[in-house]
C-alpha cells in the first residue's frame, strides 16, 4: 500500500456540529461552564487543551477524495482536559489523506459538575457515533465503515464505545438515538484500559484519582475486562517506555480480544514515551504507526485496495 501522508496539511473543508442540538446534553441542564483553552504551542504549531466543556461537538474534516469510511477521533487529556490538536486535528488530517472522513470529538469531562459525571464521556461518544451513522447518506459514508480512533484517555473512551455500545447511558432524545452506536473498528493508542481502575491487577495499590467522577469512570469501565463477541476489530499501538501508561494495558486488551476470537493487531515500539500521536513521533520508529494502521484498515476491508 502507498505510504500514508502524515504531513498534517490542511483538509479541504471542515464543519463543527453540536452533538445534542437543539437539546441540552443529558445531565448538563442549567450548568454554567466557561470553556477554557490553553495553547502550549508556538505560532504555526498549536497544542491546545480544552476544559470547561459545556457544549460537546464534532468537527468534521472532509477529504478531497472520500472513500466512504469515517472515524470519530478522541484525544487524551486524562479526563481533566482534552488535547484537541496533536491527538485530534493532526490525526484527522492524516486520515483525510487516506480518503477517510474524520470527526474530532469535543466531549464533556466527568468532574465539571454534570449529573452522573462518570457517564458523560460515553454519553457523548455514543451520541457521536449515532449522529455520524444517522447522517451517513448525507456525507457519502458507508454505515458499516464508521469506526473510532482514540489516543491516551481518548483510547479508553474509544474502548468504552467498542465494549459498552449496547449500554443505554442516556434517555433517547430524537431520531439520531435510534442509530447503532457500535463502532465498525477501533484504533487505540497508549490507552489506560484498566490500569486506572482500583481493582485492576496492573496497579492494585493505586491511590484514588481525582476528581472522584474520573475514578468512578475508570472503576466502572475496566474495558479489557469487558470485551465480548461483538466488540469490533482492533488495532493497538503503545511504546515500551511510556512513563504514564503501562504498555501492559495494551497487551491485556489484545489478549482479551484474542481470547474472544476477534481480529486484532498490536504494535509495541521500544521508544517514544507517552503522547506520541503523529507530530511528536518524528525521529522514533513509532512514527511508522500510521502506515501500519493504514495497512491494517485496508486488510480489514475498511479502506479500498490500492
Amino acid at each position: 500500500m502507498k505510504a500514508a501522508d502524515t504531513s498534517g496539511k490542511a483538509s479541504l473543508r471542515s464543519e463543527e456540529i453540536a452533538l445534542w442540538a437543539p437539546f441540552s446534553p443529558p445531565g448538563s441542564e442549567g450548568l454554567d461552564l466557561q470553556e477554557q483553552v490553553i495553547d502550549r504551542g508556538q505560532p504555526g504549531d498549536p497544542r491546545r487543551t480544552l476544559s470547561g466543556i459545556a457544549t460537546p461537538s464534532l468537527t468534521a474534516y472532509f477529504p478531497q477524495q472520500p472513500n466512504g469510511t469515517a472515524a470519530v477521533l478522541i484525544g487524551g487529556g486524562g479526563y481533566t482536559s482534552l488535547v484537541i490538536d496533536t491527538e485530534g486535528t493532526d490525526v484527522a488530517r492524516w486520515l483525510n489523506t487516506l480518503g477517510v472522513t474524520a470527526f474530532v470529538l469535543k466531549h464533556r469531562l466527568p468532574g465539571e459538575g454534570h449529573a452522573e459525571g462518570q457517564l458523560v464521556p460515553l454519553q457523548d461518544g455514543q451520541r457521536a457515533l449515532r449522529l455520524v451513522r444517522q447522517r451517513a447518506a448525507e456525507w457519502g459514508l458507508e454505515t458499516a465503515r464508521i469506526g473510532v480512533v482514540g489516543l491516551s484517555s481518548g483510547a479508553h473512551l474509544a474502548s468504552m464505545m467498542g465494549t459498552s455500545f449496547a449500554e443505554r447511558v442516556y434517555a433517547p432524545r430524537d431520531a439520531i438515538d435510534a442509530a447503532d452506536a457500535r463502532p465498525s473498528f477501533m484504533v487505540l493508542g497508549y490507552g489506560p484500559y484498566s490500569a486506572n481502575a482500583r481493582h485492576c491487577l496492573i496497579n492494585p495499590q493505586q491511590a484514588p484519582m481525582l476528581p472522584v467522577e474520573k475514578q468512578a469512570l475508570y472503576d466502572r469501565f475496566p474495558t479489557d475486562q469487558q470485551i465480548h463477541a461483538d466488540t469490533p476489530p482492533c488495532f493497538l499501538m503503545h511504546t515500551d517506555n511510556d512513563p504514564r501508561v503501562n504498555p501492559l494495558n495494551s497487551i491485556r486488551f489484545y489478549l482479551a480480544l484474542k481470547a474472544a476470537g476477534l481480529p486484532a493487531e498490536l504494535h509495541i515500539f521500544q521508544d517514544g514515551g507517552h503522547g506520541v500521536a503523529i507530530r511528536s513521533s518524528a525521529g522514533y520508529p513509532v512514527a511508522s504507526w500510521p502506515q501500519l494502521c493504514a495497512n491494517w484498515l485496508q486488510q480489514q476491508g475498511f479502506l479500498p485496495a490500492a
